[in-house]
Protein backbone atom coordinates (compact mmCIF):
# COMPACT_ATOMS: atom_id res chain seq x y z
CA UNK A 1 0.00 0.00 0.00
CA UNK A 2 2.97 2.72 1.05
CA UNK A 3 4.70 1.75 -2.51
CA UNK A 4 1.66 2.64 -4.69
CA UNK A 5 0.81 5.08 -2.73
CA UNK A 6 4.30 6.65 -3.46
CA UNK A 7 3.74 5.54 -6.79
CA UNK A 8 0.84 7.73 -6.90
CA UNK A 9 2.32 10.62 -5.86
CA UNK A 10 5.32 10.90 -8.65
CA UNK A 11 4.98 13.82 -10.97
CA UNK A 12 5.62 12.35 -15.14
CA UNK A 13 5.88 14.76 -17.45
CA UNK A 14 7.02 14.15 -20.92
CA UNK A 15 9.32 15.80 -23.48
CA UNK A 16 8.42 16.24 -27.28
CA UNK A 17 11.65 16.45 -28.85
CA UNK A 18 11.15 18.45 -32.44
CA UNK A 19 14.56 18.17 -33.27
CA UNK A 20 17.46 15.76 -33.82
CA UNK A 21 19.89 15.63 -30.98
CA UNK A 22 23.17 17.37 -32.72
CA UNK A 23 26.60 15.18 -32.42
CA UNK A 24 27.84 17.73 -30.01
CA UNK A 25 24.33 17.40 -27.89
CA UNK A 26 24.79 13.41 -27.96
CA UNK A 27 28.94 13.78 -26.83
CA UNK A 28 28.17 16.84 -24.32
CA UNK A 29 24.89 16.38 -22.49
CA UNK A 30 23.93 12.69 -23.91
CA UNK A 31 21.02 14.65 -25.75
CA UNK A 32 18.66 17.31 -25.20
CA UNK A 33 16.73 15.10 -23.00
CA UNK A 34 19.03 15.59 -20.61
CA UNK A 35 19.42 19.20 -21.48
CA UNK A 36 15.44 19.76 -20.31
CA UNK A 37 15.66 17.50 -17.39
CA UNK A 38 18.59 19.25 -16.19
CA UNK A 39 16.83 22.41 -16.64
CA UNK A 40 13.57 21.67 -15.48
CA UNK A 41 13.39 18.27 -13.49
CA UNK A 42 13.37 17.32 -10.04
CA UNK A 43 14.54 14.48 -8.08
CA UNK A 44 12.00 11.82 -7.70
CA UNK A 45 9.99 12.82 -10.93
CA UNK A 46 9.57 10.49 -13.68
CA UNK A 47 10.25 11.98 -17.17
CA UNK A 48 9.85 10.25 -20.93
CA UNK A 49 11.45 11.07 -24.05
CA UNK A 50 9.03 11.44 -27.17
CA UNK A 51 10.73 11.91 -30.81
CA UNK A 52 8.30 13.45 -32.16
CA UNK A 53 10.21 14.64 -35.47
CA UNK A 54 10.45 10.85 -36.04
CA UNK A 55 6.80 10.12 -35.45
CA UNK A 56 7.54 8.75 -31.86
CA UNK A 57 4.26 10.22 -29.60
CA UNK A 58 2.45 8.90 -26.73
CA UNK A 59 -1.01 6.59 -26.83
CA UNK A 60 -3.82 8.87 -26.32
CA UNK A 61 -5.16 6.94 -23.70
CA UNK A 62 -1.63 7.74 -21.73
CA UNK A 63 -1.88 11.53 -22.11
CA UNK A 64 -3.84 11.55 -18.62
CA UNK A 65 -1.23 10.38 -16.58
CA UNK A 66 1.39 12.71 -17.49
CA UNK A 67 1.61 16.30 -15.03
CA UNK A 68 3.05 18.17 -17.94
CA UNK A 69 4.67 18.34 -21.48
CA UNK A 70 7.22 20.44 -22.85
CA UNK A 71 7.83 21.23 -26.33
CA UNK A 72 11.04 21.78 -27.64
CA UNK A 73 12.12 23.90 -30.51
CA UNK A 74 13.37 22.76 -33.84
CA UNK A 75 15.01 23.60 -37.28
CA UNK A 76 11.32 23.07 -38.74
CA UNK A 77 9.02 25.68 -39.40
CA UNK A 78 5.45 25.61 -37.63
CA UNK A 79 3.42 26.38 -39.86
CA UNK A 80 4.56 23.80 -42.23
CA UNK A 81 2.12 20.29 -42.73
CA UNK A 82 4.67 17.45 -42.40
CA UNK A 83 2.58 14.49 -41.21
CA UNK A 84 4.64 14.42 -37.44
CA UNK A 85 3.58 18.36 -37.23
CA UNK A 86 0.15 18.14 -37.99
CA UNK A 87 -0.09 14.80 -35.60
CA UNK A 88 1.60 16.89 -32.84
CA UNK A 89 -1.40 20.33 -33.64
CA UNK A 90 -3.72 17.13 -32.77
CA UNK A 91 -2.34 15.83 -29.74
CA UNK A 92 -1.91 19.76 -28.55
CA UNK A 93 -5.73 20.11 -29.15
CA UNK A 94 -6.27 16.95 -26.54
CA UNK A 95 -4.01 18.41 -24.22
CA UNK A 96 -5.79 21.72 -24.87
CA UNK A 97 -9.35 19.72 -24.03
CA UNK A 98 -7.53 17.91 -20.91
CA UNK A 99 -6.17 21.30 -19.50
CA UNK A 100 -2.86 19.56 -19.49
CA UNK A 101 0.15 22.05 -18.51
CA UNK A 102 2.27 22.86 -21.49
CA UNK A 103 5.64 24.55 -21.77
CA UNK A 104 6.14 25.37 -25.94
CA UNK A 105 9.26 26.80 -26.46
CA UNK A 106 10.52 28.40 -29.49
CA UNK A 107 8.42 26.39 -32.35
CA UNK A 108 6.72 24.54 -29.67
CA UNK A 109 5.42 28.55 -29.03
CA UNK A 110 4.66 28.94 -32.22
CA UNK A 111 2.97 25.16 -32.52
CA UNK A 112 0.46 26.65 -29.81
CA UNK A 113 -0.11 29.60 -31.44
CA UNK A 114 -1.25 27.40 -34.73
CA UNK A 115 -3.47 25.21 -32.39
CA UNK A 116 -5.39 28.07 -30.66
CA UNK A 117 -6.00 29.70 -33.98
CA UNK A 118 -2.95 32.52 -34.05
CA UNK A 119 -1.19 33.37 -36.94
CA UNK A 120 2.83 32.40 -37.29
CA UNK A 121 5.50 33.16 -40.23
CA UNK A 122 9.08 34.08 -41.24
CA UNK A 123 10.22 36.88 -38.51
CA UNK A 124 9.09 40.37 -39.97
CA UNK A 125 12.99 42.03 -38.97
CA UNK A 126 14.45 38.69 -39.70
CA UNK A 127 15.55 35.97 -37.69
CA UNK A 128 17.48 36.20 -34.36
CA UNK A 129 20.57 34.34 -32.50
CA UNK A 130 22.20 35.19 -29.36
CA UNK A 131 21.51 36.47 -26.12
CA UNK A 132 18.76 38.90 -25.70
CA UNK A 133 16.66 41.20 -23.03
CA UNK A 134 12.72 40.85 -23.02
CA UNK A 135 10.85 43.40 -21.53
CA UNK A 136 8.27 41.38 -18.77
CA UNK A 137 4.89 42.40 -18.48
CA UNK A 138 3.92 45.01 -15.71
CA UNK A 139 1.39 44.11 -13.22
CA UNK A 140 0.82 41.06 -14.19
CA UNK A 141 -0.75 38.67 -11.61
CA UNK A 142 -0.09 35.60 -13.22
CA UNK A 143 3.41 36.51 -13.06
CA UNK A 144 3.35 37.61 -9.96
CA UNK A 145 2.42 33.85 -8.56
CA UNK A 146 4.97 32.15 -10.77
CA UNK A 147 7.80 34.01 -9.61
CA UNK A 148 6.85 34.15 -6.16
CA UNK A 149 9.13 37.34 -5.34
CA UNK A 150 9.62 40.41 -7.06
CA UNK A 151 8.99 40.20 -10.77
CA UNK A 152 11.58 41.36 -12.99
CA UNK A 153 11.15 43.90 -15.25
CA UNK A 154 13.03 42.11 -17.87
CA UNK A 155 15.61 38.87 -18.08
CA UNK A 156 18.22 37.80 -20.23
CA UNK A 157 17.29 34.54 -22.76
CA UNK A 158 19.24 32.78 -25.73
CA UNK A 159 17.22 33.27 -28.86
CA UNK A 160 18.01 31.06 -31.72
CA UNK A 161 14.44 31.73 -34.63
CA UNK A 162 13.52 33.09 -38.22
CA UNK A 163 9.94 32.54 -37.24
CA UNK A 164 7.55 34.43 -34.98
CA UNK A 165 3.96 34.62 -33.86
CA UNK A 166 2.23 37.50 -36.48
CA UNK A 167 -0.94 37.07 -35.00
CA UNK A 168 -1.78 36.01 -31.06
CA UNK A 169 -4.95 33.51 -30.62
CA UNK A 170 -7.70 35.38 -28.97
CA UNK A 171 -7.11 33.52 -25.63
CA UNK A 172 -3.82 34.36 -25.22
CA UNK A 173 -2.16 36.81 -22.72
CA UNK A 174 1.29 38.79 -23.55
CA UNK A 175 3.69 38.40 -20.80
CA UNK A 176 6.94 39.54 -22.29
CA UNK A 177 8.01 41.50 -25.45
CA UNK A 178 11.07 42.76 -26.99
CA UNK A 179 12.10 45.88 -29.40
CA UNK A 180 12.25 43.32 -32.21
CA UNK A 181 9.22 40.97 -31.58
CA UNK A 182 6.18 41.83 -29.89
CA UNK A 183 5.81 38.59 -28.45
CA UNK A 184 8.04 36.39 -26.41
CA UNK A 185 6.39 35.32 -24.14
CA UNK A 186 2.32 34.50 -23.51
CA UNK A 187 0.03 32.26 -21.84
CA UNK A 188 -3.32 30.30 -22.48
CA UNK A 189 -5.41 29.93 -19.16
CA UNK A 190 -3.67 28.22 -16.82
CA UNK A 191 -2.41 25.47 -18.60
CA UNK A 192 -0.38 27.14 -21.67
CA UNK A 193 2.73 29.34 -21.22
CA UNK A 194 4.73 29.68 -24.93
CA UNK A 195 8.51 31.41 -24.91
CA UNK A 196 10.11 31.89 -27.52
CA UNK A 197 13.37 32.01 -26.53
CA UNK A 198 15.08 29.01 -25.12
CA UNK A 199 15.43 29.04 -21.38
CA UNK A 200 17.06 25.37 -21.44
CA UNK A 201 20.47 26.71 -24.00
CA UNK A 202 23.66 28.00 -22.51
CA UNK A 203 26.45 29.97 -24.10
CA UNK A 204 27.93 26.76 -25.22
CA UNK A 205 25.09 24.98 -27.00
CA UNK A 206 24.42 28.48 -28.56
CA UNK A 207 27.92 28.68 -29.95
CA UNK A 208 27.57 25.16 -31.19
CA UNK A 209 24.01 25.99 -33.10
CA UNK A 210 25.63 29.04 -34.71
CA UNK A 211 29.13 27.66 -35.79
CA UNK A 212 26.72 23.95 -37.38
CA UNK A 213 25.00 26.54 -39.00
CA UNK A 214 27.21 28.50 -40.43
CA UNK A 215 29.07 25.42 -41.92
CA UNK A 216 26.00 24.68 -43.81
CA UNK A 217 25.86 28.09 -44.97
CA UNK A 218 22.79 29.39 -43.92
CA UNK A 219 24.20 32.49 -42.38
CA UNK A 220 26.66 34.83 -43.15
CA UNK A 221 29.77 35.20 -41.15
CA UNK A 222 28.78 38.39 -39.71
CA UNK A 223 25.58 37.27 -38.37
CA UNK A 224 27.47 34.32 -36.45
CA UNK A 225 30.02 36.65 -35.15
CA UNK A 226 27.54 39.08 -33.50
CA UNK A 227 25.21 35.94 -32.13
CA UNK A 228 28.67 34.85 -30.48
CA UNK A 229 29.10 38.13 -29.01
CA UNK A 230 26.22 39.02 -26.83
CA UNK A 231 27.50 36.37 -24.55
CA UNK A 232 31.04 37.78 -24.70
CA UNK A 233 30.16 39.38 -21.24
CA UNK A 234 26.56 38.52 -20.23
CA UNK A 235 24.71 35.24 -19.07
CA UNK A 236 20.98 34.20 -19.77
CA UNK A 237 19.05 34.59 -16.74
CA UNK A 238 18.64 31.17 -15.79
CA UNK A 239 17.32 30.80 -12.21
CA UNK A 240 14.82 33.26 -12.96
CA UNK A 241 13.35 30.97 -16.27
CA UNK A 242 13.68 27.73 -14.18
CA UNK A 243 12.20 29.28 -11.52
CA UNK A 244 9.31 30.24 -13.98
CA UNK A 245 9.23 27.36 -15.86
CA UNK A 246 8.88 25.18 -12.84
CA UNK A 247 6.26 26.65 -10.94
CA UNK A 248 4.06 26.76 -14.08
CA UNK A 249 5.11 23.11 -14.94
CA UNK A 250 4.51 21.54 -11.97
CA UNK A 251 1.16 23.60 -10.60
CA UNK A 252 3.34 24.61 -7.63
CA UNK A 253 1.38 28.03 -7.44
Amino acid sequence: MVVEQEQQKTKRFALFLATCDSEFVKKAYGGYFNVFVSAFGEEGEKWDLFRVVDGDFPDDDDLDSYDGFIISGSPHDAFADADWIVKLCSVCRKLDEMKKKVLGICFGHQIITRVKGGKIGRARQGPDMGLRTITIAKDNEKLGLYFGDEVPASLAIVKCHQDEVLELPDSATVLASSEVYQVEMFSIGDHFLCIQGHPEYNKEILFEIVDRVLNMKLMEQEFADKAKSTMETAEPDKDLWQKLCKNFLKGQI
